[in-house]
């Protein structure tokens, strides 16, 4: 699969890529499979709720339990009353993890590629370095190569790429061990460097 190479003068060439990630079919419902399992691996237990034996009441029965012509009831801490426990309470520690092959994910993160060379969404370039950590430099640098929104995945994250990164709303920069499907699927566009490609290969192949 041939990738755009772009330069910093905004030159174009191609890029022979491995067909092994980027000539996948697209399989959708894998593709959605490490979507959610990725997003749901990434939920904490923070919902906290109390059950019958947990919220603060008394103990005094209500009313006698026969001739008043209600309901029994022993206590004000029953589920069926307003400011009773929960039957099943939500508790801290609530496991939402989802479980995904490891070949199942590279198959999808593979497929998720292929279908952006497809589409033509991807750009490489031979590097991405900043001699100073300002935003207005990287701002500048992904401009004159036609990138003002999208992804950009490299090999490695110095400081001053981490530092000048962090106030573009619509770029966000990554490095080649942390590409998930999630990113790849949110953005329209992504930029890579030569290395992160490799790397790409080396981690889905």
């Amino acid at each position: 699969m041939d990738l755009k190479l772009i330069n910093s003068q905004g030159a174009n060439g191609t890029f022979s890529a491995p067909d092994t990630l980027f000539a996948r079919d697209f399989n959708e419902a894998l593709v959605h499979q490490i979507v959610v399992a990725y997003q749901a691996n990434a939920r904490k237990g923070t919902r906290a709720q109390k059950d019958r034996g947990e919220v603060r009441h008394s103990t005094r029965k209500p009313w006698r339990q026969k001739g008043t012509g209600r309901a029994r009831a022993g206590m004000t801490s029953s589920p069926l009353w307003r400011g009773g426990g929960r039957i099943f309470p939500n508790s801290p520690d609530e496991n939402f993890s989802h479980k995904v092959n490891r070949k199942m994910f590279r198959a999808g993160m593979a497929s998720i590629l292929s279908q952006l060379a497809r589409e033509d969404r991807i750009r490489v370039i031979d590097e991405l370095r900043l001699d100073a950590p300002k935003t207005k430099l990287l701002a500048q640098k992904l401009k004159s190569l036609g990138f003002d929104r999208g992804l950009v995945i490299t090999d490695e994250i110095d400081e001053n790429l981490a530092l000048s990164c962090r106030n573009l709303a619509d770029v966000e920069v990554i490095a080649a061990r942390h590409a998930n499907p999630v990113a790849l699927v949110r953005h329209g566009t992504v930029l890579m460097t030569r290395q992160a490609v490799a790397k790409l290969e080396e981690m889905f192949k």
